[in-house]
């Protein structure tokens, strides 16, 4: 029987909502086997310019649950900081992600990440998954904040 699980994520941080989106949305597969190796261990576009219907495809290291993640974009838009894909670990669907970064007053952003995972291992898939979220937007933002003119 497949299960359906969810969950929602909201973190703040002192970069601006462009900046962050650039280097954790359009540009992680740059930037993740350089910050993340632990995670990842490769990754490269395997089809598209980056836009809507763009793939791009990561090899995992042994630490994840899965050798190979392939990233879907399904909706994208620059301008306001907001994204949808779907992941397929190992040729399987395995999720749909929303991630929304809103400026603050501050000059800072706030990102909301959805996530919704379909399995048998939800609840463990689900786990890992916010936890790589997590571990991902604070990466970037401790990258960003050492690398002041990065992604302006």
């Amino acid at each position: 029987m497949v299960s359906t699980n969810s969950w929602t994520l909201e973190l703040e941080s002192r970069v601006s909502a462009p900046r962050k989106f650039r280097a954790t949305v359009m540009d992680w597969h740059t930037l993740a086997p350089k910050l993340a190796p632990h995670i990842v261990d490769s990754a490269h576009h395997v089809e598209g310019d980056g836009g809507i219907g763009s793939v791009r495809h990561y090899n995992c290291s042994s630490a994840m649950p899965f050798n190979v993640m392939k990233k879907k974009v399904e909706y994208l838009d620059v301008d306001n900081c907001e994204c949808k894909y779907t992941l397929e670990c190992d040729g399987v669907e395995t999720s749909t992600w929303h991630i929304k970064i809103r400026p603050t007053t501050n000059g800072g952003s706030v990102a909301k990440v959805e996530c919704t995972s379909k399995g048998t291992e939800g609840k463990d898939m689900m786990l890992k998954a916010k936890e790589s979220a997590t571990e991902m937007f604070k990466t970037v933002e401790a990258y960003l904040i050492a690398n002041p003119d990065a992604y302006n």
